[in-house]
């Protein structure tokens, strides 16, 4: 495996790691009436790919196989981070962090921030963020619970 930069083929591949990470994922956090209004759909790929193109889109990747990807602003905030459901705790999600740490140190950014959900909350304490506050989020008329989280870098 190994960590690369976001490529415009990748749009297709991750809109898909996304969708079933969270349907499945996440299930265990939220109710299908949450999951359904957090990831109605699979999302289309050019949509994504001209958002993931403008920021620093990090993907893992083995064998043209993409595993996971992280997502980052110019501001430090994490958008996306997405490990695929098969694959949870092997490591490879603080491994991407550590890689989209360091990045974030070389652009001059001096913390990253994300609004992590209930299930992503632990991984990311454990990567040394600290909650800001918690949220009540409404997508498509549906509440769900989700932290702001930050990390400060030296």
């Amino acid at each position: 495996m190994h960590i690369r930069p976001y490529e415009r083929n990748d749009a297709e591949a991750l809109v898909t790691l996304f969708y079933e990470t969270v349907r499945v994922v996440n299930a265990a956090d939220y109710t299908a009436e949450q999951l359904h209004a957090w990831a109605p759909v699979i999302p289309d790929p050019a949509v994504w790919h001209e958002r993931m193109a403008k920021r620093h889109t990090l993907v893992v990747e083995e064998k043209g196989k993409l595993f996971a990807f992280a997502e980052l602003d110019d501001s430090g905030y994490l958008e996306m981070f997405y490990c695929r459901h098969d694959v949870q705790r092997q490591g490879i999600g603080s491994w991407l962090f550590d890689q989209l740490q360091t990045d974030a140190v070389e652009l001059g950014l001096s913390r990253i921030f994300t609004d992590a959900s209930i299930t992503a909350r632990p991984f990311f304490e454990r990567q040394g963020f600290r909650m800001v506050k918690q949220n009540s989020v409404v997508r498509d008329g549906v509440e769900m619970t989700n932290f702001t989280m930050e990390k400060r870098l030296v």
